[in-house]
């Protein structure tokens, strides 16, 4: 397992609780490096949306809870935040949560009819997403996907 990936693991153990006591649940939890700079961010979720202050409330009791448990050795900057509308599917939960709703995918590679599709997630495994476009099933390898996210209407914002 990588070390981003633990601290990820250890950091939802953390979390989980601190979600349970302030009514939210997790989404996801990532630690990258961009631009020279560690972060951590967890991202919570609950019915309606989450506000700002309830992901201030649960940063506080998160960074309190890390200060203490002191697993991460280099200095990071913690965010909690909301997934967003356009939430990134990374983890088989999401995929779950997300069949039969409007995707949008992004290739690392471009096929001969281009580099991003969308269309309406149909199925998942381990090594493939499936979705419906133009009324047909587009299968693509796992492995060949840069991004998955839930497509959303502008119009309804």
């Amino acid at each position: 397992m990588s070390r981003s990936r633990d601290i990820e693991q250890q950091t939802e153990q953390l979390l989980i609780p601190i979600a349970e006591r302030q009514g939210v649940s997790i989404y996801d939890v990532e630690y990258v490096k961009e631009a020279g700079e560690w972060y951590l961010r967890a991202y919570i979720d609950r019915e309606g949306g989450v506000d700002i202050d309830k992901c201030v409330d649960v940063s506080h009791e998160l960074s309190d809870a890390l200060d203490e448990k002191d697993f991460i050795e280099e200095s990071y900057i913690l965010e909690v935040s909301s997934p967003g509308l356009g939430r990134k599917l990374t983890r088989d939960r999401h995929f779950e949560n997300s069949l039969g709703q409007e995707v949008e995918l992004n290739l690392y590679k471009a096929l001969p009819d281009g580099k991003s599709f969308s269309g309406i997630l149909k199925s998942f495994d381990a090594d493939t997403i499936t979705i419906e476009s133009e009324g047909k099933d587009r299968t693509f390898e796992r492995d060949a996907v840069s991004i998955v996210r839930l497509a959303f209407d502008c119009s309804e914002i």
